[in-house]
């Protein structure tokens, strides 16, 4: 086992880990009415293979990959389509969606489940059958693992750093994941080391979670080449550029890929739904939650089939508290704060937060202080308040010179600010247009002034 390293900036948060740790993963049975949007990845939505009136089963492709930056979406449920339509999904906007009517009779796909042994795959088998299966990045991006795992410089991949940090407070069902899934986590990595003749893989867990450390240590045998690098507690050490650093003191940047430092970085439920795909022939149709908070009447971790309702979920923990007055949906420093639990559960979503105190409603913002504090515990190590004063000031150019795109839109700064000053939001504006003029710029071929 490596020495235990840590992200050298960042945040030692609460955790609120312990509501709902202790609570192994349940199946919770699906709705009668499931919602799949068609874009529940990074890049193109996928294109519907059914039609409305037709019968569908639970495991079959309802929408396929509509470019090599795509995935396939599959039914969790045997039922009807009963409708092609706009949705209100997570984003806050109305998309294409895939509506059945759940017939509760769970009539599966041919071979759905069936256990096989892929070792006398090839590694072109090896990716089409984790493309078939919809697999994206489950650590909240939701880019397509299956363009993940074909970069350009495959030889040239030397790590592949599995993200066990889960980092963000009250998260914990990856936590669950790596206790109970462990075995088939490292099955599913001897047959990814296939695809890397030169790579290795290391396990970056943060030693809040020694019990799983332990767990996966036990099922490494000596002839793999897999080892496990405890990380210090610290937020934001699972995102990918952090996490990447931490491990190995490698840099990259918004131009960069994880390929571009010989590197590859999977998640532990995405891991697991690589194995359920290799050995157990099971698509990407359920998604892995936690449900916790002050607000949840019980708190737990759960199986949920993907297109089911966040409010049938919360409902499976016994509701909410009367006082409840405030729902995220992920985690609490990067999470999407909800106003309609009338949503349906996607591939990327993580979480169900719920709490009785909404802090940042109450928030009072003051004047900058000029404390530095946040420039202390950037990640990205930029200057916070520079960015933020260059977003207020329409001034993008400069904000864009201050390294403002480098940003990973953490939270950290403002969650430090004394002043209250809400930089993520306003540096987030400043992406938003910098990029904006960029893209512009790239679609008239001249030059941009931002």
């Amino acid at each position: 086992m490596k020495k235990k390293k840590a992200l050298k900036k960042g945040l030692r948060l609460y955790e609120g880990k312990e509501l709902s740790k202790n609570y192994p993963i349940t199946t919770i049975k699906a709705d009668e009415i499931m919602v799949f949007p068609l874009s529940q990845h990074i890049g193109k939505p996928a294109k519907p293979t059914v039609e409305v009136g037709q019968r569908v089963l639970k495991g079959q492709i309802i929408a396929e990959a509509d470019g090599f930056i795509s995935s396939n979406v599959h039914s969790s449920v045997s039922g009807t389509v009963k409708a092609i339509e706009n949705r209100l999904t997570l984003s806050g906007d109305k998309k294409p969606s895939i509506v059945i009517q759940n017939d509760f009779e769970n009539e599966e796909i041919e071979g759905l489940g069936v256990k096989t042994d892929p070792s006398s795959l090839t590694n072109e088998e090896i990716i089409e059958k984790i493309k078939n299966a919809g697999i994206v990045g489950l650590g909240g991006a939701g880019f397509p693992t299956h363009v993940k795992l074909s970069p350009k410089n495959a030889k040239e991949i030397d790590t592949i750093i599995v993200n066990g940090c889960e980092c963000e407070p009250y998260l914990t069902v990856d936590y669950r994941v790596m206790l109970e899934k462990g075995e088939q986590i490292v099955k599913a990595l001897r047959m990814i080391l296939k695809l890397f003749p030169n790579a290795s893989v290391i396990f970056g867990i943060e030693d809040n979670k020694a019990d799983s450390i332990k767990v996966i240590k036990g099922f490494i045998s000596d002839n793999d080449k897999m080892d496990i690098c405890p990380l210090k507690t610290k937020y934001p050490q699972g995102g990918e550029r952090s996490l990447i650093y931490a491990v190995t003191g490698r840099k990259i940047n918004s131009k960069m890929l994880p390929a571009d430092a010989k590197c590859l970085v999977l998640n532990t439920s995405t891991c697991y739904a690589i194995y359920n795909a290799l050995f157990e022939n099971i698509p990407l149709i359920h998604r892995y939650m936690t449900i916790s908070g002050d607000g949840v009447n019980q708190c737990n971790n759960f199986k949920v089939p993907l297109g089911m309702s966040h409010n049938s979920v919360l409902t499976a923990c016994g509701g909410l508290k009367e006082d409840t007055c405030k729902i995220i949906s992920g985690g609490p420093m990067t999470g999407t704060a909800l106003n309609t639990l009338d949503i349906p559960v996607e591939k990327t979503s993580s979480s169900i937060l719920a709490f009785t105190v909404d802090d940042v409603a109450s928030i009072k913002e003051s004047n900058c202080i000029r404390c530095g504090k946040c420039v202390s515990v950037c990640p990205a190590n930029l200057v916070p308040q520079m960015l933020s004063k260059s977003v207020t000031n329409s001034d993008f150019e400069k904000f864009e010179a201050l390294g403002g795109m480098e940003c990973v839109k953490c939270g950290c700064c403002s969650y430090i600010c004394p002043a209250k000053i809400p930089l993520t939001h306003l540096i987030t504006i400043g992406k938003a247009t910098v990029k904006q003029a960029i893209d512009e710029k790239a679609a008239k071929g001249g030059v941009t002034n931002v």
